[in-house]
């Protein structure tokens, strides 16, 4: 009797991926852009062979961000601040997603969906048919969805993040993360979080109190932080909207589709 190998999905944010690669090689200052950009892509497709081929993965894509999501509609300055895809690079997408389709692994570029929405909804469907996977990127947005099923791998670290590197890193636990990104903000993406709140305040209200509302229903709350709170309210709702990854994006394909000839 033949074993059926059990599903098992690998998830990779392609333009992190391919951004940190590039910006590695474009130090190279003695190449010519071609040059750079070859190496470059060659690099992408080792890395992505890599992964294959130590994770297992039976089924695999490589998704990129479609242009503006629904984050930037429903709060102007988000990323505002962010420097742009330099051009040369944008020009090269076609080549990058060439390479990346050679090692076998499907690639999949939205319209509007920011690739960490579509890849959150992937996991997070996988995760609910037993099927586990492994995310590799560096972004800290896909941590709060670490479960026995889903894995966050950093490529570049070359190691897989859990609990206690989670916990050393942002002084919360791990199901605490959005609660803490929605009152602390988070500058790389532009999110303001609640106005006067920092780290250290934040960490005090989500390791103290379930919820919001059970912060200023305690009488002994500090006064200064209950006035924050109360006069920037709006702003931990938009927040958290925003540092929430979906998991509802309707994708338009199967699982069965992303396997692994």
């Amino acid at each position: 009797m033949s074993s059926v190998l059990k599903p098992h999905l690998l998830l990779i944010d392609a333009l992190n991926l391919i951004r940190r690669i590039y910006a590695v090689d474009a130090n190279q200052k003695h190449h010519s852009d071609e040059q750079i950009l070859k190496a470059s892509c060659s690099r992408v497709a080792h890395a992505c062979s890599k992964l294959l081929s130590s994770t297992k993965a039976t089924h695999a894509i490589a998704v990129f961000d479609g242009d503006k999501s629904w984050r930037y509609h429903f709060y102007k300055d988000y990323k505002h601040s962010r420097a742009p895809m330099p051009q040369i690079l944008k020009d090269a997408l076609v080549q990058f997603k060439a390479a990346i389709e050679e090692t076998g692994i499907v690639v999949f570029e939205p319209i509007n969906d920011e690739a960490d929405d579509i890849i959150a909804t992937l996991a997070n469907k996988a995760s609910h048919n037993n099927i586990s996977s492994v995310i590799v990127s560096t972004d800290k947005g896909f941590l709060p969805f670490l479960n026995e099923h889903i894995a966050v791998y950093d490529y570049f670290k070359k190691h897989y993040l859990d609990q206690d590197s989670i916990k050393q890193r942002f002084g919360v636990e791990q199901k605490k993360l959005v609660e803490f990104w929605a009152f602390a903000g988070d500058k790389t993406n532009d999110i303001p979080g609640v106005k006067g709140i920092g780290t250290k305040s934040a960490q005090l209200l989500v390791n103290n109190y379930s919820s919001v509302e059970d912060a200023l229903n305690d009488d002994a709350l500090n006064a200064s932080l209950r006035k924050k709170l109360t006069e920037n309210m709006d702003m931990y709702v938009i927040s958290k909207q925003l540092v929430s990854l979906r998991t509802d994006i309707n994708l338009g394909f199967s699982l069965k589709q992303l396997r692994l000839n």
